[in-house]
């Protein structure tokens, strides 16, 4: 299971900042710094800072786009969301608040992993949910 806080640790020149910002949960300079709002459940935490070292690892500066956006959340969630967690919670989970419990993320995280899947990703999900369709 991919761990943000191990990342973080191994990447030495990175400092992460806790400060409140208000509608904003965390932010990056792009190359030494991370700032995290402290105001969110430990699944959130782990889901923010990984989305913002997905910018990092991706070369984003500050300011990005909304592509550069979609592309460090998909790496996030790829990171954080492994396709046989994700089919395992697929089984059970009826809400979109189960399914981040139970993979340990934030909603937007599922969402997110779930609108990035590659086809063969999609079909073994299908197969493992059935009829059901997700949440």
């Amino acid at each position: 299971m991919f761990n943000p806080w191990r990342r973080l640790r191994e990447l030495d020149h990175v400092e992460l900042r806790w400060i409140v910002m208000p509608g904003v949960l965390g932010a990056t300079d792009g190359a030494g710094a991370i700032q995290l709002h402290p105001h969110q459940s430990q699944a959130q935490r782990r889901s923010t800072l990984a989305h913002e070292l997905a910018h990092l690892e991706l070369r984003h500066g500050p300011g990005c786009t909304e592509r550069e956006e979609r592309e460090a959340g998909a790496l996030a969630a790829r990171w954080l969301v492994s396709l046989d967690d994700l089919v395992d919670a697929a089984r059970w989970a009826r809400s979109w608040g189960e399914f981040a419990d139970e993979l340990w993320v934030d909603v937007e995280t599922v969402r997110i992993r779930l609108a990035t899947l590659a086809d063969s990703e999609r079909e073994e999900l299908l197969r493992a949910r059935g009829e059901e369709g997700l949440p």
